[in-house]
C-alpha cells in the first residue's frame, strides 16, 4: 500500500518532494473541522473576508522568486517563466476580491406593493478543489479565492507532482490571519480523493484535469446532489485568415503552442491557415520554432523545458511519428535539439503540415510541444474543421475584420473565442468549456454563481 507521494522532478529525475498521504482519520478530521468553522466564516462581513484574502495575496507575492523556482523543480517550466504564474495568480485573485461585493450582492426584483423581495447568494458550505500540476497556482486560484470570498470553507488537494503549491497557499493564508480551518489542504491518493468527493460534507467539487479523471470525479459524486465544476482540457484551434497581420500571428501562435512545453489545456494544438497566406505562414512558423532553446529549465536562456514525465513526452513522440507514417511532413529536425532523447521528458518541438483529421495529432489532445498546420480554402471550411472536435475550450481567429470575427465566433462551439490572441484567461470573463472540455464556470462575476446557491426572500407586510 502506498503511504506517501513522491514528486519526481523532470529536471533531473531526482525526488524533489516526498510527503506522507493523509490517513483516513486525518481526512475525516479535516472535513469535520471545515464544516465546523464554515458557519462562523460565512457570518464574517465580506469586507473583512476581502481584507484577509488581500493580505494572503500580498504574502504569496512576496515569495515570488522562491515559488517560481519550486515550480521549475516540480514540473519543469523554465525558471524565466515562473514569475509569470505568480503575476497571473495575483491578477486573478485581486480581480475576484475587487468584484466580490457586486457579484455577491442581493439581487433585487421589481417592486411590489406590500412586499419586500430579493434573492440572496448563500455559500454552499465546504468546497473541495482538486488542482493539476501544469499551471498549479493559476488553476487553483480560480476556485479557491472566490469560494472563500463567498463564505465557503475550502479543502485543496493538489497534484502529487506539485504538492508544495498546496502548502504555499496554506502558508499565505496563515500569514494573513485566516481563521484556522477555513482553508485546509490534504495530500491524497486518487482513491481517497474520490471517497472524499462521495462523502457527506463536501458541498461542491472544483476539478481540473483529464477527461477520464473528470468522469471518475463525476461518478464519485453521482449519488449525492452536489454541484461540480469540471475543466477537462482541449484541442484548441486557430484560424488564420488572408487579412492577417502575419508576423504577429506567427509569433503569438508559436508561443501559444509551445509555452509550458505545450502543457496547457487552452494551448494551441491545431491551426487552419487560409491558402492565400499558407506558405508564408508555414515558413515563418517553422523558422521561429527552430530557434527555441530546449534545455535545463534552471538556466535563464532556456525557453523550452522538459515535459512533466518521460511517458508524456513519449506519448507526443508517438502521435507525431504516427502522423508522419500517415503522410504528414515534419518541419522540425529534432536533431538540432541536443537534449531531445526518447525515454526522457526532454522533447524537441514539432510542427507538422500535410495533416488531416484522420490523424490523432489533429483530434486527440496532445498536451505537448507539437502543432499541426492545415491549409483551408474558405471561412466555411475552417469553421467545419474547428468544430470537428470532441473539445470546446477556446478557439481563436487571426484577422483585421472584427465583424467577420464576431460572425464566425457565433458559429464556433467553444467556451472562449479570441481574436488576435490566444492561451490567456481574462479574469473579467467567464472561463468555461463545452463538450468534453467540461462544464461549469469560473472567474468573472458569473464564476461566483456555482459557488453559491440562490435563496429567495419573500416578505409580506402585515395587513
Amino acid at each position: 500500500m502506498v503511504d506517501s507521494l513522491k514528486c519526481v522532478s523532470p529536471v533531473d529525475g531526482s525526488i524533489y518532494v516526498e510527503r506522507p498521504l493523509a490517513k483516513a482519520s486525518e481526512i475525516a478530521a479535516a472535513l469535520a473541522k471545515a464544516q465546523d468553522v464554515q458557519a462562523a466564516w460565512r457570518s464574517t462581513p465580506l469586507a473583512e473576508r476581502q481584507a484577509l484574502l488581500t493580505k494572503a495575496v500580498d504574502a504569496f507575492v512576496a515569495r515570488r522568486d522562491a515559488i517560481a523556482e519550486e515550480i521549475t523543480w516540480q514540473m519543469g517550466r523554465p525558471i524565466s517563466q515562473g514569475p509569470g504564474e505568480v503575476a497571473g495568480f495575483e491578477e486573478r485573485a485581486r480581480h475576484m476580491i475587487k468584484i466580490a461585493p457586486g457579484a455577491l450582492a442581493d439581487l433585487a426584483v421589481e417592486p411590489k406593493d406590500g412586499f419586500t423581495r430579493f434573492i440572496r447568494r448563500d455559500p454552499l458550505g465546504v468546497v473541495f478543489v482538486v488542482a493539476p500540476w501544469n499551471f498549479p497556482y493559476l488553476t487553483a486560484v480560480n476556485s479557491v479565492i472566490p469560494a472563500l470570498l463567498a463564505g465557503n470553507a475550502v479543502i485543496l488537494k493538489h497534484s502529487a507532482q506539485t504538492p508544495l503549491c498546496a502548502e504555499r497557499f496554506a502558508e499565505a493564508f496563515a500569514t494573513a490571519g485566516l481563521p484556522d480551518g477555513v482553508f485546509q489542504f490534504l495530500h491524497l491518493g486518487h482513491e481517497d480523493a474520490l471517497k472524499l468527493i462521495g462523502s457527506d460534507g463536501i458541498d461542491f467539487v472544483s476539478f481540473t484535469g483529464s477527461v477520464n479523471a473528470g468522469r471518475a470525479v463525476q461518478t464519485a459524486g453521482a449519488k449525492r446532489f452536489i454541484g461540480m465544476g469540471l475543466e477537462l482540457g482541449g484541442k484548441d484551434p486557430a484560424y488564420v485568415r488572408p487579412d492577417v497581420k502575419l508576423e504577429h500571428a506567427i509569433e503569438t501562435l508559436v508561443d501559444g503552442a509551445m509555452f509550458n512545453s505545450g502543457q496547457s489545456c487552452c494551448g494551441i494544438e491545431r491551426i487552419y491557415v487560409h491558402s492565400d497566406v499558407y506558405d508564408d505562414f508555414v515558413e515563418g512558423y517553422a523558422e521561429l520554432v527552430r530557434g527555441y532553446r530546449l534545455g535545463n529549465p534552471l538556466e535563464t536562456e532556456t525557453n523550452l523545458g522538459p515535459m512533466v514525465k518521460a511517458s508524456a513526452a513519449d506519448f507526443v513522440r508517438g502521435q507525431s511519428a504516427e502522423a508522419v507514417a500517415q503522410g504528414a511532413q515534419a518541419l522540425i529536425d529534432s536533431s538540432i535539439f541536443a537534449m531531445d532523447q526518447a525515454g526522457t521528458p526532454y522533447l524537441a518541438p514539432q510542427v507538422l503540415c500535410d495533416v488531416n483529421h484522420d490523424m490523432r495529432v489533429m483530434t486527440e489532445e496532445s498536451f505537448g510541444p507539437v502543432v499541426g498546420l492545415m491549409k483551408v480554402a474558405s471561412d466555411e471550411e475552417a469553421i467545419g474543421l474547428m468544430n470537428d472536435s470532441d473539445f470546446g475550450l477556446t478557439a481563436s481567429i487571426w484577422t483585421q475584420d472584427q465583424d467577420a470575427a464576431l460572425e464566425i465566433g457565433d458559429r464556433i462551439e467553444t467556451g472562449t473565442w479570441f481574436m488576435n490572441r490566444c492561451d490567456y484567461l481574462d479574469p473579467a470573463l467567464a472561463w468555461t468549456g463545452v463538450k468534453d472540455s467540461g462544464r461549469g464556470c469560473s472567474l468573472s462575476q458569473v464564476g461566483f454563481e456555482q459557488l453559491t446557491r440562490p435563496k429567495s426572500f419573500h416578505l409580506r407586510t402585515a395587513v
